[in-house]
């Protein structure tokens, strides 16, 4: 099946063409190296076909133009941005499930259950082995202190990423403080911010900057990464630094599961979201992707243990993150963060 977005005649064909007693039709934004041995597994234990079309972009638009017709049972994302919106834009279901409720802390659930986290990664600081002293730097807040003048790195303010941490800074401290602070921030960048959560640790190798925001998963995809082993050589240049430790705690996001509000198969997709928070799928899930489980007590993958263990995340809930999204895109223009 092709990755581009397909037209609804051309999708409805393609998932009669799957039809069986039993199925879930899944519309993705999350990759299909990650998903396809995790939904292998599902049918291999229910008898549940699973049919998929994964997309960057314009999932949302789709489900808003197919209505009632829409042939699919459950979104999925890497972000609490698209669940958030999905919700405001009334294109989900509630997901009423105890066994959900057992494996999905409250914090990583929405409250009306119209969305479910199932992994979790840090919105972390990455700061140079060789111009940044351990502890040195230890919360977002200090992002802005004028002694980072010229060492900040950053993709762009308005990514999905950055928006969800800029949320959160509203969220715990008020607009007109996170302003202030994002003001600062911005003083502080050796360069208009630009590129991926990778091409920042590069900056720091390259001594571009001296510290740079990134998602934690991208130390493990960097670290592990045999076909361009020079990004070993970027995330061995840097410390990690899980910010707030003393405080409220690292700001987390998550990928995450919304049944639509016209799910033509609802129970198939409870089963399935059910099953993705299971203890076995929640370590194949995470690991694939240097994730961290929403389970708890659900073992990590080796090189999350050693290189990241022991830090407390931020438990406030991402719904309360997600509601400040746009007054943090508009603080972002305001402060003109990018240009």
């Amino acid at each position: 099946m092709k990755k581009a977005l397909l037209s609804a005649a051309v999708l409805s064909a393609t998932f009669s063409s799957f039809a069986q007693a039993e199925e879930v039709n899944v519309y993705s934004y999350r990759q299909e190296f990650l998903l396809k041995p995790l939904l292998e597994a599902f049918t291999a234990e229910t008898g549940i076909k699973v049919n998929v079309v994964f997309s960057k972009k314009g999932l949302l638009e789709r489900l808003e133009h197919e209505g009632r017709n829409t042939p699919a049972d459950l979104l999925l994302t890497a972000d609490i941005g698209p669940l958030y919106d999905a919700t405001e834009r009334d294109l989900v279901a509630p997901i009423q499930s105890e066994i959900i409720e057992r494996n999905v802390p409250a914090h990583f659930r929405a409250e009306d259950g119209k969305w479910v986290g199932l992994t979790s990664r840090a919105r972390i600081i990455y700061a140079s082995k060789d111009r940044v002293e351990p502890g040195e730097i230890k919360t977002y807040e200090e992002l802005a202190d004028p002694k980072w003048k010229g060492r900040i790195c950053t993709r762009s303010g308005k990514h999905t990423y950055n928006l969800s941490l800029i949320g959160s800074m509203i969220a715990h401290h008020g607009e007109a403080e996170t302003e202030q602070w994002l003001e600062g921030v911005k003083a502080n960048l050796a360069r208009k911010p630009q590129g991926n959560d990778r091409a920042q640790v590069k900056a720091i190798k390259e001594g571009v900057c001296d510290l740079a925001l990134g998602n934690s998963y991208y130390y493990g995809k960097m670290a592990t990464n045999e076909k361009e082993p020079e990004q070993k050589e970027w995330a061995a240049s840097a410390n990690l630094v899980f910010p707030n430790q003393d405080d409220r705690g690292t700001h987390m996001n998550i990928s995450g599961a919304a049944l639509t509000k016209y799910a033509p198969h609802p129970e198939a997709a409870v089963k399935l979201v059910e099953f993705l928070t299971q203890k076995q799928a929640q370590e194949l899930y995470a690991e694939a992707n240097f994730e961290f489980p929403v389970r708890p007590n659900t073992p990590w993958s080796d090189l999350l243990e050693e290189k990241m263990s022991g830090f407390d995340g931020d438990e406030i809930n991402l719904g309360e993150i997600g509601a400040q999204r746009a007054a943090a895109a508009k603080l972002v223009d305001k402060v003109g963060f990018d240009n």
